[in-house]
């Protein structure tokens, strides 16, 4: 996880972190400590509001706790992916082809002393019959030489495979740990960990940083008229828009529930804004039909909300932003998008031209 403080407002908070952990005997260890200055820092409004209820109902931080807090609001992506199993495979792998290897090269070291062996009897042979069959166990060893290459060769494409397939197991565990099962984007914890993770990197290149929150309008309407099949068909539809219109480092992802997002680096809130009226567009220009049976259930409309990265400010505040532009959009008429271009206040808010 990675933060933009200053160095006065990290001592402030990794001091307040300690004060809380040990007021309620969690130990202070990395993971906890991660929870605690996150915690103390406001940047993760959910994490706060349950530690908060915790607080407030005397719970105690037991060690199995701490360690769910930690996976559900703080641990990377990355970290679901079952690393250990995969590791145990890799390293049974390649001790089998070490071991090959060295019996290879053992045997091959042999097989060469053999070779200069019959190359000093040959200097000293006193008739050819002594030479046929000096060339008779050569070409003997020869022979059993190159059947043990094969078979090496055989075991090293074995382990090859198997190193390839664990590889893709790697990719196909890590695309998962990140992925929305029903949308394939990118879903809530990645969201998470990619916006700290551009964010700082836009701070600290000085480039600009924009964020996209979208809602279905009456998405809830929609599920209840015509059945959670439709409606996951529905949310499948806007995602296929948001990826065929995001493109880059953008990272399109669903938030929750019916409620998407965009994060879009060294892009300007123009840019975003514009981007945003095209996804709007985009999705209103598609028809519903009902698979089964072929009827026309109508259009799908969504609200975008657009915020531009302020510098110092902290995620949880720029999500806010986002999130605030969207409602205004909402509150608005809806099939709409809404720019939130400064500080959280009704001046700020404008509608996209």
């Amino acid at each position: 996880m990675r933060y933009a403080h200053s160095f006065e407002k990290a001592v402030a908070y990794a001091k307040k972190a300690f004060e809380q952990m040990l007021a309620r005997d969690v130990p202070p260890h990395p993971n906890n400590f991660v929870v605690w200055y996150t915690y103390c820092s406001g940047e993760d409004q959910e994490l706060g509001k349950v530690l908060d209820i915790l607080i407030d109902n005397n719970q105690e931080f037991s060690e199995e706790r701490n360690a769910a807090v930690y996976n559900k609001f703080c641990s990377s992506p990355y970290e679901a992916v079952p690393m250990h199993l995969i590791a145990e495979r890799m390293e049974a792998e390649l001790t089998a082809a070490v071991s090959v290897l060295e019996k290879t090269g053992r045997d091959v070291s042999t097989y060469g002393d053999s070779l200069q062996e019959v190359r000093t009897k040959v200097r000293e042979a006193r008739c050819a019959q002594d030479v046929v069959q000096l060339l008779t166990g050569m070409l003997t060893q020869t022979r059993a030489m190159a059947s043990q290459s094969r078979e090496v060769e055989g075991q090293l494409r074995q382990s090859w495979t198997e190193v390839s397939r664990l590889r893709e197991e790697l990719e196909d565990a890590r695309r998962e740990a990140m992925t929305d099962a029903l949308t394939g984007l990118a879903n809530r914890k990645m969201f998470d960990f990619m916006l700290r993770d551009t964010a700082t990197a836009a701070m600290e290149a000085g480039l600009p940083l924009s964020l996209l929150f979208l809602d279905i309008d009456h998405f809830k309407n929609f599920n209840d008229t015509y059945g959670h099949t439709v409606g996951d068909h529905v949310l499948k539809l806007l995602a296929t828009v948001l990826r065929d219109t995001c493109k880059g480092q953008d990272t399109p992802a669903r938030y929750g529930g019916e409620e998407f997002a965009v994060i879009l680096p060294q892009t300007t809130i123009q840019q975003a804004a514009a981007l945003a009226e095209s996804i709007r567009g985009r999705v209103a220009a598609k028809g519903i039909v009902h698979r089964k049976t072929g009827e026309q259930l109508g259009r799908v409309n969504v609200s975008i909300g657009v915020a531009g990265l302020i510098y110092g400010e902290s995620m949880r505040q720029f999500v806010e932003r986002a999130d605030h532009a969207l409602y205004m959009a909402k509150r608005t008429g809806r099939n709409k998008v809404v720019v939130q271009d400064g500080k959280l206040d009704k001046k700020s808010i404008a509608l996209a031209p």
